[in-house]
């Protein structure tokens, strides 16, 4: 049973920094979803300020730099997007690893619960019998005390 409890303690604890690590995974994705949201919402904004530069007229050179601009900022809004599917790729690893560590510290207990049941088991058989065998003596006892008595 101790070495069950051992058992118990170490998957627990693997539990434990499973849970940590799925929190973290949880932050960083949250991070990363909020700086692709930020980084979105500032290409719409330049480009809707630009937009209205634009229909007032505008040099050649101002529109290939906002083109070039615009486009860097789809790159990064890209990259972004790839870091906010990675980091949503380790917390669902890192879910799934909760979930298995979660099973084995059930199993384990499970296991714990069985056993500590097939102990009481074998003891509460091991009374009845006992019980069993004391009123067996005493009914013998009774039998033959009474034929001793009346018999000499």
């Amino acid at each position: 049973m101790h070495a069950l409890n051992t058992l118990l303690e170490r998957a627990a604890s693997e539990r434990d920094q499973a849970l940590a690590a799925l929190r973290q995974a949880d932050d960083l994705a949250g991070r990363q979803q909020a700086q692709h949201a930020q980084l979105a919402a500032y290409r719409v904004e330049y480009q809707q300020r630009w937009a209205s530069q634009f229909r007032q007229g505008g040099a050649i050179e101002i529109m290939h730099c906002y083109q070039s601009f615009m486009q860097r900022l789809d790159e990064a809004l890209a990259q972004q997007q790839r870091q906010v599917e990675m980091a949503a790729g380790a917390a669902q690893q890192a879910r799934e690893t909760l979930l298995a560590r979660e099973t084995r510290v059930a199993s384990v207990r499970k296991l714990i619960e069985r056993r500590t049941a097939e102990h009481q088991h074998a003891i509460d058989r091991r009374e009845q019998r006992q019980t069993d065998e004391s009123a067996q003596q005493a009914s013998w006892r009774a039998r033959h005390g009474n034929a001793l008595s009346t018999g000499h």
